[in-house]
């Protein structure tokens, strides 16, 4: 285990993020709010910080292999999300408590988007910024993980198809695959926020909340500048807006890379992974709009199309973007919209969830077995598209769900434990873990009232959600540590 390499990289990379003090800083600045000192402070600390653990391990120069991906990749989120809280502890207006402010740093990065403040329209515009720009960051990771790293791993729902899709071929080797995908993606990757912010612009956001939603949009985030979220704004432009980037930052980011190099759109029509997306966000605004209607929730059924559009996807995709109390809605909705946010968005994008091509093929196998029940002599083999798919690839999917339905349980069962009740427990385990942010109960709003014991098991949750469960728990087993 390469352990020098991998704290030399840590160090540069602490170092790398204090850079990211310095936009708020400068929107501090800008707007004269009095909040950038504890970034500035953050600066200091996290570059000096980042040097002291880099240089006494410059040296050490060496190809990452799968095992030292595991720890680098599980050490970006621990470390930056840790150092990630300094402007949080640092502030005085608001003054947040050391959890909350480690909460709210790993909800920004692994973009959850759920959080302990409130009075957020009356935040300093600095520190409203900065938690925009912690899921934009995030997102970024998430994608570089999500395309680079994880499928080099053997974890994630990219290598499924990777020999479908044009781009960078699989390296035994870290780091140069690393660094040729990551460019690529970054080029979508901002392009897509610049037109998703000119795009609430035109809608009618002043150029700074503009910005600020571009990021958590593209970033699946959820985090808003206002308590109301989106619905601060109560206008219908604004929440379409919102849903069409939704969309696009929940497809795959491979897809959008084949787009782009191709200049061809066939791509999303031929993917099947896409095109069951959007048959699931189809049924599940259809479905939701069809109930309000029927109950007469909103005055007229455009308002209420308008409501079951925008929070459908916005919960289906694990943003959490809010413009009514969807835990108020009659009947099964607000039960179903949680359930939804499992299924999340498609594999290598900044959603959340158990990913759409794998429950499209939990579901193919189901129906592969009941087809066994009847023809036991038969071979039924399981497609993605065209493509046959080994059993392994199967048998994957099949660990990643019974691992993810432990892990799911184990959380809940320590959240009971912490005082919380049933509902509240289910949903927030949901939240945390599918990356989703708002839940039922309690945690309908915000997580103010949550103890911190629950908050740091939500942290954990967090992050288990981002990694994909396996990436984390790998770190647990005996054979990772045998040389």
């Amino acid at each position: 285990m390469q352990y020098r390499t991998i704290i030399r990289i840590l160090g540069l990379l602490v170092a790398l993020f204090s850079v990211a003090m310095l936009p708020p800083a400068a929107v501090s600045l800008i707007y004269r709010d009095g909040g950038g000192l504890p970034f500035v402070i953050a600066f200091v600390f996290n570059l000096i910080a980042g040097l002291l653990i880099w240089y006494p391990n410059r040296k050490f120069r060496a190809d990452l292999r799968a095992r030292e991906g595991f720890l680098i990749v599980v050490f970006f989120w621990l470390v930056l999300g840790s150092f990630g809280a300094l402007p949080f502890i640092f502030s005085t207006n608001p003054n947040i408590a050391l959890t909350d402010a480690f909460f709210e740093s790993f909800s920004g990065l692994t973009t959850t988007g759920a959080t302990v403040l409130t009075g957020l329209d009356n935040l300093p515009k600095a520190l409203q910024f900065y938690r925009q720009q912690l899921q934009w960051l995030g997102g970024m990771g998430i994608i570089v993980l999500a395309v680079a790293i994880l499928p080099i791993l053997g974890v994630g729902g990219m290598q499924l198809y990777r020999a479908e899709t044009p781009g960078p071929m699989k390296d035994s080797k870290m780091t140069p695959r690393i660094a040729d995908t990551a460019k690529h993606l970054w080029y979508i990757y901002v392009s897509l926020t610049a037109l998703c912010a000119i795009s609430y612009w035109l809608a009618g956001m002043d150029v700074f909340d503009a910005i600020s939603h571009s990021f958590s949009t593209i970033a699946i985030g959820g985090f808003s500048t206002h308590d109301a979220s989106i619905g601060y704004f109560d206008s219908a432009a604004i929440n379409l807006v919102c849903v069409v980037f939704l969309l696009v930052a929940a497809a795959n980011f491979s897809l959008h890379y084949a787009a782009v190099t191709n200049r061809s759109i066939r791509q999303y029509i031929q993917d099947p992974e896409f095109k069951t997306f959007l048959y699931i966000q189809l049924a599940l605004v259809l479905l939701c709009w069809f109930v309000l209607v029927q109950e007469q929730v909103f005055d007229g059924k455009l308002e209420a199309f308008d409501q079951a559009l925008f929070q459908a996807v916005s919960i289906s995709t694990t943003a959490g973007f809010a413009t009514t109390d969807f835990s108020s809605w009659p009947l099964f909705l607000p039960i179903l919209l949680i359930f939804s946010s499992f299924i999340g968005g498609c594999a290598s994008s900044t959603g959340g969830g158990l990913k759409v091509v794998r429950v499209l093929l939990l579901f193919k196998q189901g129906v592969r077995e009941l087809n066994r029940l009847v023809h036991p002599k038969a071979i039924f083999s399981i497609k993605l598209g065209r493509k046959a798919l080994p059993d392994r690839v199967v048998e994957a999917v099949w660990g990643f769900f019974s691992a993810y339905t432990l892990v799911f349980v184990v959380i809940m069962l320590a959240l009971i434990g912490s005082g919380l009740d049933d509902i509240t427990a289910f949903t927030a385990t949901a939240a945390c873990l599918n990356n989703l942010g708002p839940g039922l109960g309690e945690v309908a709003s915000n997580y103010a009232s949550v103890s911190d014991s629950a908050k740091w098991v939500l942290m954990v949750a967090m992050v288990f959600g981002r990694l994909e469960v396996f990436t984390l728990l790998v770190l647990f087993t005996p054979a990772f540590w045998r040389s």
